[in-house]
């Protein structure tokens, strides 16, 4: 397993950080690969983006979900990952955010980039444009603020959880 941990300061408000955050259909406005992201229930993601050159489908299940301070998510098919996102407050008008990945590599290609960093990179970029997105719109396109408990009080990641197992 391999994991990435990026953070990013962002000059807008907690609340629009996180409802913008929560608008899961607008991804692929700033994360680069993915292609479609779709929202199929409050807890369930269908995901379809380019991985390694080749178009990849899965579904995410959020597991917990406490507004204005964490979504925490894992695959449930397709490819293996987990992670949460955590909002954090640095002023009035500022706020940082903390981006957790828990993944696996498939194949030769994926692995190769993984070993070059690859996907930190472009997991950086990703958090450097949604910063540019939201900084420029200055205002959330949606929101959602249902709560999603998390079986676990840790609110920790591990992959080897029943809670998170692949």
């Amino acid at each position: 397993m391999s994991e990435i941990t990026k953070e990013i300061v962002v000059n807008v408000p907690l609340k629009t950080v996180y409802n913008q955050w929560t608008q899961f259909e607008q991804f692929p406005r700033f994360m680069q690969g993915v292609k479609k992201v779709e929202q199929l229930n409050d807890k369930r993601i269908a995901w379809t983006a380019e991985v390694a050159g080749k178009l990849e489908t899965w579904e995410a299940e959020i597991t917990e979900q406490i507004p204005y301070q964490r979504i925490a998510w894992r695959s449930v098919t397709g490819t293996t990952n987990a992670g949460d996102v955590r909002f954090f407050p640095e002023g009035a008008y500022t706020s940082r955010i903390r981006l957790h990945i828990v993944y696996k590599p498939l194949g030769l290609v994926e692995s190769i980039g993984d070993a070059f960093g690859v996907l930190a990179r472009r997991v950086e970029k990703d958090l450097e444009r949604f910063k540019e997105f939201i900084e420029a719109i200055g205002t959330e396109t949606g929101a959602w603020r249902g709560k999603i408990q998390h079986p676990s009080p840790s609110g920790t990641i591990n992959p080897e959880s029943p809670h998170n197992r692949f």
